[in-house]
């Protein structure tokens, strides 16, 4: 430091306000290298005089300030060390002076805290403090408690370049740069820190106390402290040396690291390196699955859970609701959302094997009647599962596993579900429905618009008609319950029967308003008159009954903005927008595989379409229906599974149909008429085979078909969607509640009960939960644990949730507050912030 430096702090210091009664300025200097010995004469100091303390003078210098003279400014420069304080004759005067020092790490020292004994911890820090950025960051940083490890901890949080001063992150920091070549953070700690210092810290925190230093062995403490905390299994010998003495920081610190959102990811790659060097997996394949249930710290648990339900399902062992709570246990792991796929897909598997009884049950009908009513109750379940499976399914990256399962389902649902239905329903159908393919009691789709469509036009009530090609029964039910969850309002479906042959051309033209329908001799459906092909042609048809009525294409208007909506659909009364996802990717040879992505997607397509026409137009009565179904299966057809047949002249013909005038019965077939919808004087037969049969055509393209009389061709929704602006319209997520009544912790280790207030339907959706706790500062003191309240029973104790929560091992104050923070995963926001009061010994 320079004198004018020296001269310039002097001068402020003798220039202080006097507080206190003081009368007076006194500064003292203990230059103990005398740096300033021989300058000290040139000061020239403009309030205040100087007086030179040497081993002899401390009582003159007392009686001068004290006695001769009382009211001057004083700066008494010693060339030596300060004494000690029982020699310190100067002592009491000292007491209510200030004193300088020209000791940088004095400077340093006074520029953030006033203890004297932390000179010595900023002594070790010359070389950090001398750069300016790192002193700014290190001032940034609000820190009330400061100490020696408070200053460490600081600066090892400047050096690890982190937004908060904190040494759980400082460690979770080093680990990470660790994965990396140079471990430019462990490089800083080491030039400009103290590595000593870092390493005393982790062993008083995290218990490391082997002699070798080693990061890659502390990350294996950690994760094996954190293992062996949550395995019902004694771990083997050679892990024991890792185990910390402080478990339960160690808990804490990596259910915070793994649970993490932005680092979760580095510490799967920790965890897979240790996984590894400690050879879990030769250890865990002679363990009883149930022992490694509750644990979350490696990957290769959740590898062997779903090996070994695979391996079991195999083996024909039908412990599905064993699995299924497995697999529920599991949703809330760190690893579940990795091998999500995996997990649902032997669920929907599940579901699909446990409906055998059902089947037996269902299918057993005396009418069509009577299994339609089955297959709209129930039966259609096995549909949607099945679908579900393989949206799961077709997302596993390594499917090698699933090969049997998948063998199995396609077994279940094509041998055992759609042979047995498909044969008794088309027994049913040449019984009743041959001349007049009607059934009482169900809606047909040649009637569609005299029943849902003309109430409302007859009132001149707006009413918005969405058309989506192939969207079958099942599909149906999961957008209505789509669309009661997230709009405001109401949405109920109903099952309608379809036309036959069930392909567009005759499903869209049956949805129309008509006088008369008919069918030309090259295949053409018109519709008084005018050919139903295309949008144009069909909003011609509709302006014959409402010259208010508009046909659109969904593709034309997905785009559009608010003003947009507006300006088409202003003045309309009668609209009728055409979708097209799942049958533009079913009926080509080369997207059939993706038509259960289709479908996904058709159901957010239609979902925002509701929601925009709602919103954009203040839509307030929408009809969501389809033209027809679809057979679906995965594996090729076998050549039995195909009939070949010549028809002399058919005017149209699929590989689930022929449309011909004369053509004489054929074995194994279904001649249905067609007077049902062209009138008694038609002449045409839709030829179907019986079963989930195909016609023989050339080419791909066989395993997505539609055009036959099979349930899942012909059983269409009609959703009814009312928009209706009040609150109990509108889906609100189910309520959850501490029951504890105690709001005081007394161990280390604390089990708190919640329970899930209302059951899962229609408008009670389900909610995802994060809990933990935090001191006043918002500091996590514990483990974190998931709650995914999603329960649909309405059995009380199947919606309770007992969760284990672990402590840090700190220092905890009686008289202050702590908090249960419970978090809404979905939207990020505080659910609930419950006070408690921590009062426990540390173990």
């Amino acid at each position: 430091m320079k004198l004018d430096e020296v001269q310039g702090i002097l001068e402020k210091n003798l220039n202080e306000d006097l507080d206190n009664g003081k009368k007076r300025n006194i500064v003292f200097w203990y230059d103990e290298d005398g740096e300033f010995e021989k300058d000290i004469d040139n000061l020239n100091l403009k309030n205040g005089k100087i007086v030179k303390l040497d081993k002899n003078n401390s009582f003159y210098i007392k009686y001068l300030l004290e006695i001769e003279d009382p009211s001057s400014n004083y700066l008494i420069y010693s060339p030596m060390a300060k004494p000690h304080l029982r020699d310190n004759w100067l002592l009491d005067i000292l007491e209510y002076s200030f004193e300088f020092s020209t000791d940088k790490a004095e400077l340093i020292r006074r520029d953030f805290v006033e203890d004297e004994s932390l000179t010595k911890v900023f002594k070790n820090y010359l070389k950090f403090f001398n750069n300016k950025e790192r002193y700014k960051k290190f001032a940034s940083y609000s820190t009330e408690d400061w100490t020696e490890d408070s200053i460490h901890i600081r600066i090892l949080s400047t050096l690890c370049k982190l937004p908060i001063a904190d040494f759980e992150e400082v460690v979770k920091a080093v680990l990470m740069e660790e994965l990396k070549e140079d471990n430019k953070y462990m490089k800083a700690i080491r030039n400009f820190g103290d590595e000593k210092a870092f390493w005393n810290l982790v062993e008083k925190r995290y218990g490391y106390n082997i002699e070798q230093k080693s990061l890659k062995i502390l990350a294996t403490m950690l994760l094996v402290t954190h293992n062996s905390y949550y395995l019902k299994e004694k771990i083997p010998a050679k892990w024991k040396k890792y185990l910390s003495s402080k478990e339960y920081d160690c808990i804490v610190f990596v259910s915070n690291f793994m649970n993490h959102t932005v680092h979760s990811e580095k510490y799967n790659e920790i965890a897979d390196s240790i996984e590894k060097e400690l050879q879990i997996e030769k250890y865990i394949d002679n363990w009883e699955l149930d022992k490694y249930l509750d644990s979350t710290t490696f990957r290769i648990y959740d590898e062997k859970i779903i090996e070994k339900i695979l391996q079991n399902i195999s083996y024909g062992l039908k412990e599905y609701e064993r699995y299924r709570k497995i697999i529920n246990k599991r949703r809330t792991s760190h690893w579940f959302p990795i091998y999500k796929y995996e997990y649902e897909a032997i669920y929907y598997a599940m579901g699909l094997f446990e409906k055998e009884r059902e089947i037996l049950n269902n299918i057993k009908g005396k009418s069509s009647l009577e299994i339609v009513r089955n297959y709209t109750d129930n039966l259609y379940k096995i549909d949607s599962l099945y679908r579900k499976f393989y949206s799961s399914y077709d997302e596993i990256i390594d499917k090698d596993r699933f090969v049997i399962l998948a063998e199995k389902v396609e077994n279940f649902y094509n041998n055992y579900f759609l042979n047995e239905l498909s044969i008794k329903w088309s027994q049913l159908v040449e019984d009743e429905l041959l001349e007049d393919f009607t059934i009482k009691d169900i809606h047909h789709q040649k009637d569609f618009y005299k029943e849902f469509v003309l109430p409302f036009v007859r009132k001149e009530d707006r009413i918005f008609v969405i058309i989506s090609d192939a969207l079958r029964y099942e599909a149906g039910v999961e957008l209505t319950e789509l669309l009661n969850k997230d709009l405001r309002g109401s949405a109920e479906v109903e099952p309608m029967l379809g036309v036959v042959p069930s392909y567009t051309k005759l499903g869209m033209a049956s949805l129309l308003p008509r006088k008369s329908i008919e069918i030309d001799g090259n295949g053409n459906i018109l519709v008084d008159g005018i050919n139903t092909q295309g949008t144009e042609n069909r909003e011609k048809i509709l302006k014959n009954y409402s010259n208010k009525a508009m046909a659109i294409q969904y593709n034309d208007i997905v785009d559009m903005n608010r003003k947009e909506y507006e300006d088409t659909f202003v003045g309309k009364k009668l609209v009728y927008i055409y979708h097209n996802t799942i049958d533009a990717l079913g009926d080509k040879a080369q997207t059939e595989r993706d038509v259960f992505r289709g479908v996904k997607a058709a159901l957010e397509d239609i979902s925002n379409l509701v929601r925009r026409l709602v919103n954009n137009v203040s839509a307030t009565n929408i009809l969501v229906t389809a033209d027809h179904g679809f057979i679906y299966r995965r594996f090729p057809l076998e050549e039995w599974e195909k009939i070949g047949k010549k028809a002399p002249n058919p005017i149209d013909r699929g590989r689930r149909f022929i449309l011909e005038e004369n053509m004489d019965d054929v074995k194994g077939t279904l001649p249905i008429s067609t007077k049902y919808i062209f009138g008694e004087k038609s002449k045409f037969k839709a030829i179907v085979p019986k079963g989930i049969i195909r016609y023989k055509i050339k080419g791909a393209g066989a395993n997505y078909v539609h055009g036959g009389a099979a349930l899942q061709e012909i059983m269409v929704p009609v959703i009814k969607f009312k928009n209706i602006r009040k609150d109990e319209y509108k889906a609100t997520k189910v309520e959850v509640k501490l029951t504890n009544i105690s709001r005081k912790i007394t161990n280390m280790e604390t089990y708190l009960e919640f329970f899930q207030v209302d059951v899962v339907d229609d408008k009670k959706l389900p909610l995802k939960l994060k809990l933990y706790f935090a001191d006043e500062n918002g500091d996590k003191i514990s483990n974190e644990n998931i709650i995914i309240a999603d329960s649909k029973s309405n059995r009380p104790e199947e919606r309770i949730f007992k969760e284990k929560f672990t402590l840090k091992n700190i220092n905890y104050d009686k008289t202050k507050e702590y908090y249960l923070i419970i978090e809404d995963i979905n939207n990020e926001e505080i659910y609930e912030k419950i006070p408690f009061s921590i009062n426990l010994i540390r173990k």
